[in-house]
C-alpha cells in the first residue's frame, strides 16, 4: 500500500512541477522552487503516514462507542491535529488556507482539528519580508514602493495565509492600505494543491470513510480566483452595486472601501484605508456608541440580503474580514445608540447561486424555523443531501440534533452556546463522521460554500453575544 502511495507521490510531483513550470511566468524561479518539491512531498508523506498509523495503531482492539474507544479516538484526533497544524506552518501558503477551511467547518470535522487550527491559522499567519515585497512591486508595478507611493511603511499591519497589508499615502496625499501577494505564491500554489491532494487522498485510500477529496476540489477552484486581486477588486464593485440596485434599504449601512486601480495589478491591491474596528471587538464597539446586538443585526441582514436576493455572496465572513464604524452623517439615535456601518473586506471568494438553489435554500430556511419536517425533507433533497440524509444535512444547518429541529417550540433552533449544547454537537459529530464525510461528498460546491460560510457567521454573532452577556 505504502509503495503504491510513494510511486503515485512521485507521479504527481513530477507532474504537478511540470505544470507549475510550464504556466509560470518567471520559469527560472519556478524551477528553483520545485527544487523544494522533494522535502516538501516526504513532510506530507510522513505526516499522512503518521497520522494513518495514530489511528490505526490507537484504536486497535477497542470496541466502537466504548469509554476506552472513544478516548484514544480523541487523543488520536488532537495528536494529528496539531500534526497537521505543524504541517500548514512549515509548508505555508494555500496550506494555511486549508487549515483556515478546517477551522471555520465546526462539527462538520473533528472538533480538535477545528479548535487546533483556530486557535492558530488566523493569527499566525507567514510575513513576507521587505524585499519579498519590494520583489512582487518589481515585477508587478515596475517601481519600486517608495516610488509608487509617496510614503509606505514596510512594516505590515497585518498578514494572512496569501497577502499581508501595508499602510501607504499617495502622491495626493491619499491614505490607502496596500495588499501584497506573498512573492512567487501564485507558481507554488499548483504544487501546494497537488500535495494537499495526496494527503486527502492518501487517508481517504487508508480509511474510505475519510472522504474530504470535495475540500481539495473546492480549494483547486477557489486559490486561482483568490490569487487575482483584479478578480477581487471587481467582486467587490459588484458587491456594492447589487446592495444599490436590489437592496436599496440597507445600502447605506454596508460600505466596501474604494479601489485604486491605477495602483493595483494581479498581485497588487491598493485600497482606501479604513479606520473601524473588528466585528467582534465588543469593547470597542460600545466606545464607538454602537450596540453589539446592532451589529449582529446588521450582519445577518447583509448576508441574507446577498444570499436569498444578490445570488452573489462573500464566501469568507470571518471576524477579521468585517469592520464596523458608525453609519457617516448619521444624526439618528436609538436611545442614544448610533447606528451600525458594516464594512466587508477580503471579496477574493465569492459564490453565485442561481435562482432554483437560492428559492430551494430559502424554503429550506423557512421549513427549518416553522419545524417542517416533510419541506425539510423537500428541499434537502432539492439541494442534494438525498432521502437518506435530509435529517442530518438539517442537522449540520443549524448546529441542532433532529429531535430540536422538528420541535414546534419557539426557540427550537436558538443555540445558547452553553457546554451542554457543544457536548451533544460534538457527541453527534462523532458518532455520525461517516454520514457527515458522505453527506459532504453529495452535496454541491456551492452548497457547502454556503455551510462555511454560515458556519463563520454564527461564529461572528457568537462571539458578539458572549461577550454581550459577560459585559
Amino acid at each position: 500500500m505504502w509503495r503504491r502511495a510513494a510511486t503515485a507521490a512521485l507521479a504527481l510531483g513530477a507532474g504537478a512541477g511540470g505544470a507549475a513550470i510550464a504556466y509560470s511566468d518567471d520559469p527560472s524561479a519556478t524551477l528553483k522552487i520545485c527544487a523544494h518539491l522533494p522535502p516538501r512531498l516526504l513532510r506530507d508523506a510522513a505526516t499522512a503516514a503518521t497520522i494513518a498509523f495514530d489511528y490505526q495503531y490507537s484504536l486497535w482492539g477497542l470496541d466502537p462507542g466504548t469509554p476506552a474507544w472513544v478516548s484514544a479516538k480523541h487523543d488520536a484526533h488532537l495528536r494529528s491535529a496539531n500534526r497537521l497544524q505543524e504541517l500548514c506552518f512549515r509548508n505555508g501558503g494555500i496550506y494555511i488556507k486549508l487549515g483556515q477551511h478546517i477551522a471555520q467547518l465546526e462539527y462538520v470535522v473533528p472538533e480538535e482539528y477545528v479548535q487546533t487550527m483556530r486557535a492558530s491559522m488566523l493569527k499566525r499567519c507567514p510575513v513576507s519580508s521587505y524585499e519579498q515585497v519590494c520583489r512582487v512591486f518589481g515585477k508587478d508595478m515596475g517601481e519600486s514602493p517608495e516610488t509608487v507611493f509617496a510614503e509606505f511603511d514596510p512594516v505590515p499591519l497585518a498578514s494572512a495565509s496569501l497577502a499581508q497589508v501595508h499602510a501607504a499615502r499617495t502622491h495626493d496625499g491619499q491614505k490607502v492600505a496596500v495588499k501584497v501577494q506573498h512573492d512567487h505564491l501564485t507558481d507554488t500554489s499548483v504544487i501546494d494543491i497537488a500535495t494537499v491532494g495526496l494527503i486527502v487522498n492518501t487517508l481517504h485510500y487508508i480509511f474510505p470513510s475519510f472522504d474530504y477529496r470535495w475540500l481539495v476540489a473546492e480549494i483547486r477552484e477557489s486559490a486561482p480566483k483568490e490569487l487575482d486581486f483584479l478578480n477581487e477588486a471587481k467582486n467587490s464593485e459588484k458587491c456594492v452595486q447589487n446592495f444599490r440596485r436590489l437592496s436599496p434599504h440597507i445600502a447605506g449601512s454596508i460600505y466596501v472601501p474604494k479601489v485604486y486601480w491605477t495602483l493595483s495589478s494581479s498581485r497588487i491591491l491598493t485600497m482606501e484605508f479604513m479606520d473601524a474596528k473588528e466585528v467582534t471587538d465588543v469593547k470597542g464597539i460600545k466606545e464607538l456608541g454602537i450596540r453589539p446586538v446592532d451589529v449582529s443585526n446588521l450582519v445577518s441582514k447583509a448576508f441574507s440580503e446577498m444570499i436569498f436576493k444578490h445570488g452573489f455572496v462573500h464566501c469568507d465572513p470571518h471576524a477579521a474580514n468585517m469592520m464596523i464604524r458608525p453609519l457617516p452623517q448619521d444624526s439618528k439615535k436609538t436611545f442614544g445608540w448610533r447606528r451600525p456601518q458594516l464594512i466587508l473586506l477580503d471579496h477574493g471568494l465569492y459564490k453565485e447561486l442561481d435562482y432554483a438553489t437560492r428559492i430551494s435554500y430559502a424554503s429550506l430556511w423557512k421549513a427549518l424555523v416553522f419545524a417542517d419536517e416533510k419541506s425539510i425533507k423537500e428541499n434537502s433533497v432539492k439541494l442534494g443531501a438525498g432521502e437518506d440524509l435530509h435529517a442530518l444535512f438539517a442537522g449540520v444547518l443549524t448546529m441542532r440534533p433532529w429531535k430540536s429541529v422538528i420541535d414546534p417550540a419557539v426557540d427550537h433552533l436558538v443555540l445558547d452556546g452553553s457546554s451542554n449544547d457543544r457536548s451533544e454537537l460534538q457527541m453527534y459529530a462523532s458518532l455520525y463522521f461517516p454520514q457527515i464525510s458522505e453527506l459532504l461528498r453529495r452535496l454541491p460546491r456551492v452548497i457547502l460554500l454556503m455551510l462555511k460560510t454560515n458556519d463563520c457567521l454564527r461564529s461572528v454573532n457568537h462571539a458578539l453575544l458572549k461577550k454581550l452577556l459577560a459585559c
